[in-house]
């Protein structure tokens, strides 16, 4: 039997053991079951005396690794199954989304305050990282770095200091993400900067984000710096904040993160907030309004792993929201809605009928709804405007950010025209 120690932050809490069958199980210590302070990982993993089996534990623990071919690739550079996941995390999880960090017995982590040495980035070293990434993900293995993110897109962990890009040091706190943009698709940065920032305008709790170009004689490349909610910087010293997904928190695999596939619903998800949250009524909120956004903004692919719960000192709250972009710009993109609005998943069917059904999916009211979703159209316009602002003159494609503009605002007008009906549809 192989055994990771958990750590949070620098309370040991538990064990993450596999089998000679390959199973997974874990545990949390007594110790830190005592400590009344101390939270659970996860909402699917309460603390429990009794250990957890592979089909309990996998969902949380296998959602911390990448997916798809970030994890065939990732595994291929360490020498791995990408179906182990307990040896994915023995090479990948010392820097994790979330508080956690998975240690062999006999090594202990670092303290925050320890002195670190980020190794910075000038524009060609970065070019070269950047030119790596697609045959080594997160650069596993390599620099002595054992980092991990979810999701399928290429990226990478980084600090930022003084704005100068740099790679973190050995179980070193990241303090942003690196998304360099997708090489098959256009303005893929460009694309997801706007829509994070037109969130922003409309008034919706995102990750700040800036879009970057890379200008070198190795070429010209783009990219995006996401600051990472589960981080936070107290006294120039980073400390992890803990969170999980909701595909992690209602205990459902990360392959069948879309509802069509067995994922999270938009009922499961206002259900969860429910539960869980210690301010129910502003995270209603907060999720009623990005599932508003997402069909503005032609986002297809808000899947359960694309909304999270962030653990504060308060306790559970719905995280700032991330990878929002207008999936729609892109023809070879399935349009319909990764979690159904109502009974739809087509913009064309998104009428009344189909705003009532989810009204009652997310308990609440159509009226209430329906308001909502009134005000956030009158506004998007404007807020396009002031969203393309900040990209003028500085080089990126102003084509493609014209044009996912102007689909936002006919979208939006069509929306509020839909919901101007005084019958169903």
């Amino acid at each position: 039997m192989k055994h990771l120690n958990v750590w949070f932050g620098q309370l040991l809490l538990g064990e993450l053991a596999q089998e000679d069958t390959g199973q997974l199980s874990f545990r949390y210590l007594p110790s830190y079951l005592e400590d009344l302070s101390a939270p659970a990982i996860s909402v699917s993993l309460p603390k429990a005396e009794a250990p957890f089996g592979h089909q309990a534990c996998l969902p949380f623990f296998d959602g911390l690794l990448p997916e798809s071919f970030q994890r065939s690739a990732a595994a291929q550079a360490l020498g791995i199954s990408e179906g182990n996941t307990f040896a994915m995390l023995d090479r990948l999880g010392g820097e994790v989304a979330g508080a956690l960090a998975f240690l062999p017995p006999d090594e202990l982590p670092k303290s925050a305050k320890a002195s670190w040495a980020p190794v910075s980035l000038d524009d060609v070293s970065l070019m070269e990282i950047l030119s790596e990434l697609p045959v080594r993900p997160l650069l596993a293995g390599s620099r002595g770095l054992r980092l991990s993110l979810a999701g399928a897109q290429s990226k990478l962990p980084v600090c930022v200091v003084n704005g100068q890009v740099c790679l973190p040091g050995p179980e070193q706190p990241s303090t942003h993400i690196l998304k360099p943009a997708m090489p098959k698709l256009s303005a893929t940065t460009e694309n997801e900067a706007f829509a994070m920032t037109l969130a922003a305008e409309l008034g919706l709790h995102t990750a700040k984000v800036e879009a970057r170009i890379l200008d070198t004689d190795k070429g010209r490349v783009t990219y995006l710096l996401v600051e990472r909610c589960d981080r936070i910087c107290v006294d120039g010293v980073v400390h992890r904040l803990h969170q999980e997904d909701f595909c992690q928190a209602l205990g459902i695999p990360s392959i069948w993160k879309y509802q069509g596939e067995g994922g999270p619903s938009m009922k499961q998800c206002f259900d969860l907030i429910r539960q869980v949250s210690t301010l129910p009524g502003l995270d209603l909120s907060s999720l009623l309004d990005v599932a508003i956004f997402n069909v503005i903004i032609g986002n297809a692919d808000a899947h359960g792993k694309n909304f999270s719960l962030l653990y504060t000192k308060d306790g559970l709250r719905l995280a700032p929201f991330y990878d929002l972009m207008s999936t729609i710009h892109y023809p070879g993109f399935d349009p319909s809605f990764a979690m159904k609005v109502g009974d739809q998943s087509a913009f064309e069917r998104m009428g009344i009928l189909a705003w009532k059904g989810f009204a009652k999916h997310a308990g609440l009211t159509y009226p209430y709804v329906r308001n909502r979703i009134m005000e956030l159209t009158q506004r998007v316009q404007a807020a396009c405007g002031l969203a393309r602002v900040r990209f003028e003159a500085r080089g990126f494609d102003d084509a493609s950010l014209e044009q996912i503009s102007n689909r936002v605002v006919e979208r939006a007008e069509r929306l509020e025209g839909k919901l101007k009906m005084t019958s169903g549809d």
